[in-house]
């Protein structure tokens, strides 16, 4: 492939992709290595910033995604202000986090924790593909262990799980 064409290949592939694109994804499809495709994202990424375009690049989740520039937000939600948005609840929320920092849990660890029943939360969360059952415990009944998923990255612009703020910060904060 021609230089001066890969940069066009990969800006192609990361508009029509609906999730964000590994690396390793971008570098099957176009037989390159990954240290050329970084450099050439990065390239991209400088591009859309310094022209001033609609669009950027993030690095979010394990992967690169295109997504509107952020400052254009006020007109995308004219464009789709009937649109209802799923917003998740406090409990769902509440639910998250405990599973985020302390995966892999089984549902009896998490709802423990809350100290009420879980069921639908977790049927909920599962099928919004914000958590995914890891295994089973090591223990009487072998139950499911639930962890999050790379939907519950892009959910909250994570990277990695590494991101989160640290337990240490919130507990600064309540004293």
């Amino acid at each position: 492939m021609p230089e001066d064409n890969i940069k066009t290949v990969i800006e192609a592939l990361l508009f029509v992709s609906e999730r964000p694109l590994a690396l390793e994804r971008i570098k099957e499809v176009l037989g390159l290595d990954t240290v050329g495709i970084r450099k050439k994202l990065e390239e991209l990424q400088a591009e859309y910033e310094t022209a001033n375009r609609g669009m950027r690049i993030i690095e979010i989740a394990g992967g690169f995604q295109m997504i509107t520039a952020p400052a254009l937000a006020v007109f995308l939600k004219k464009l789709y202000k009937n649109r209802r948005s799923e917003r998740l609840s406090k409990p769902a929320l509440e639910t998250l986090a405990i599973i985020a920092y302390k995966q892999p849990l089984t549902k009896l660890e998490i709802g423990s924790i809350r100290n009420v029943n879980i069921d639908g939360l977790m049927q909920n969360l599962l099928e919004k593909g914000l958590v995914r059952i890891c295994g089973r415990k090591k223990a009487p009944g072998r139950p499911f262990v639930y962890g999050t998923t790379r939907q519950f990255l892009e959910y909250f612009g994570l990277k990695s799980l590494e991101e989160l703020p640290k337990i240490d910060n919130f507990q600064e904060a309540l004293t």
